[in-house]
């Protein structure tokens, strides 16, 4: 089972690649308008996407899941994708009544039109598959020897030819199949859209609960991308935009919730921290509230209270299933083609049914969640940030989390560069597989700017750290890549003692620096040890001292940089 729910993750994960370039192709589209910019070649830019997400969702699938993220499965994937869908068009049969009284060039351009509209239809989940192939065959392949005479075709070039070989048996079952794939895709839009508010309800709900373990993309992707028919565009997201009336009964539920609701739930800890502890949060909370609001980027808000409140994380899931039937009751219709934030709203405004109804049930829902938030803290006591008593609300230190650093002090926390298998990244999320859980620091973790961590199975991990999780995972790569470079210690030792804030004197004596710290309880010991240091010892509480050995002049200095607070 649990391979499984692991396989289902990558997918999901890997489904947020081509997702990240619809919000380009949203904006492109719009601004083109007529009532806009009335750009038309800004317009067909943006359309061009659109028409083209199933080789885009191929490319993204593929890179997503082959191992370093390699482009030569993104290769293999267009391979497999092109075989498979022109092989299919060929195969696909047109029923006499399309073609009734026409002869000659009509008779073959009338063909080729139908058969391009239903392929249509095909086109994203065609590119899933085709980039859930290329990105396996990667993995398997991408190392193959073959004979000596063939040798030219061994490693990653063996992989689009096995891709391409694929492909052909996908261009049969797709137009073979064709009439058996298009009925079902049409029962199972009938049904979603025929459950009406109670499949909306229950879309909302799994949408949000499902958001712990990154599986909601998988959701998202039916019902965005596939479900209705409109003039042979299929999904509820591109039929917004391709200007079907009915569209967006799947993302207007959305808006309330993310715009109105969760900033709510800021503003509710805010005022349910600890009056000393205020400050320290209101940075952080309105960060989070503002990333909603703008963009509609939740997940740092959610995972401030999905494991130390699991009732209200129910209750948010709830209310945003009630929210998907209220837009819906109203007639209210509007999309985004990334999340449901201001940016969206405004840009999707003229396309939208009743969009100013969103503002009264949107200041509802802000008093909703207000007020929601607010008593349960209360009631439950419940350590929400600026609420723990043990650990006070810190502000990381500002170099230690430059660009530059923050990778170094991660693979720090999460047990040394030997302990990480795979580094990964979705939206807001690093997805790690660690060789050993018990050497991850997660105080570390969360000192570093964490919001929270999930552990899909026991040796994955997933920390959540907002917008920037992909640039980090980037940056964690890189540093996995140079190995135990000098460069990389300074920061993994300072993240290792506390950070800067906790240093208040490092002093070298011959081979070893001896560090004086402030608050014995923060250095963590296990990343201490996962930085391979000739030794460490503890002379007492506040002393501690690391046996760095003929470069330990070169260490203070460079650690002297990062901490100008204890030069001299």
């Amino acid at each position: 089972m649990k391979p499984m729910f692991s396989g289902v993750q990558q997918i999901g994960r890997a489904l947020m690649l081509p997702i990240a370039v619809l919000p380009v192709a949203g904006l492109l589209l719009r601004l083109g308008q007529p009532d806009l910019l009335n750009l038309a070649p800004m317009a067909a830019a943006g359309d061009a996407i659109f028409s083209n997400l199933g080789l885009l969702f191929a490319i993204g699938v593929a890179v997503g899941l082959a191992r370093e993220n390699h482009g030569a499965a993104g290769l293999a994937s267009v391979v497999g994708y092109l075989v498979a869908t022109k092989g299919a068009e060929v195969l696909i049969g047109v029923p006499p009544d399309v073609l009734v009284g026409l002869t000659g060039q009509a008779h073959d351009l009338a063909a080729a039109a139908f058969k391009a509209h239903e392929l249509a239809k095909l086109s994203v989940p065609a590119g899933i598959v085709s980039g859930l192939i290329a990105g396996g065959l990667y993995n398997r392949f991408s190392n193959i020897e073959l004979p000596s005479y063939l040798a030219f075709f061994g490693g990653r070039r063996f992989v689009p030819i096995a891709s391409g070989v694929v492909g052909l048996a996908l261009a049969g079952l797709f137009g073979w199949g064709w009439p058996v794939l298009e009925h079902g895709m049409d029962v199972l839009s009938r049904w979603v859209l025929g459950s009406g508010d109670v499949g909306l309800f229950a879309y909302g709900v799994l949408n949000r609960l499902l958001i712990i373990t990154g599986l909601h993309h998988v959701i998202n992707n039916i019902a965005w991308f596939l479900l209705g028919d409109y003039h042979g565009v299929t999904g509820d997201l591109k039929r917004f935009y391709a200007g079907d009336p009915s569209a967006g009964a799947f993302m207007s539920g959305f808006f309330p919730v993310i715009m109105f609701g969760l900033p709510a739930a800021c503003l509710a800890m805010y005022h349910a921290a600890r009056d000393d502890q205020r400050r320290a949060v209101a940075g952080l909370l309105l960060s989070m509230a503002l990333t909603a609001f703008l963009t509609g980027v939740t997940e740092p808000i959610e995972f401030t209270f999905v494991f130390l409140a699991p009732v209200l994380f129910g209750l948010h899931a709830l209310l945003t299933g009630l929210a998907m039937v209220l837009m819906d009751v109203f007639n209210v219709k509007l999309g985004f083609s990334f999340s449901a934030g201001l940016f969206d709203y405004v840009l999707g405004y003229n396309r939208a049914t009743h969009p100013l109804l969103l503002l009264p049930i949107g200041l509802a829902y802000f008093g909703i969640y207000y007020g929601l938030f607010r008593y349960f803290i209360s009631k439950f006591d419940l350590k929400t940030p600026g609420r723990e008593l043990n650990d006070a609300v810190t502000t990381p230190d500002t170099a230690l989390l430059a660009p530059g650093n923050r990778a170094r002090a991660l693979v720090a926390a999460l047990g040394g560069a030997a302990n990480l298998s795979s580094v990964d990244a979705c939206t807001t999320r690093l997805r790690l597989v660690v060789v050993s859980p018990q050497r991850v620091d997660e105080a570390a973790l969360k000192s570093l700017g964490a919001r929270g961590t999930v552990r899909p199975s026991a040796k994955e991990l997933q920390v959540i750290l907002g917008p920037i999780a992909d640039q980090v995972a980037g940056e964690m790569r890189a540093v996995l890549r140079a190995g135990a470079s000098e460069g990389a210690a300074p920061a993994q030792l300072l993240a290792a003692l506390g950070g800067a804030a906790n240093v208040s004197d490092v002093q070298q004596a011959s081979t070893r620096l001896c560090f004086t710290v402030r608050d014995d309880a923060a250095v963590m010991d296990k990343a201490l040890d996962a930085l391979g240091a000739r030794g460490v010892a503890r002379p007492n509480s506040k002393r501690v001292h690391v046996l760095i050995g003929p470069k330990a002049s070169d260490m203070l200095a460079a650690l002297r940089d990062l901490m100008p607070a204890a030069k001299g």
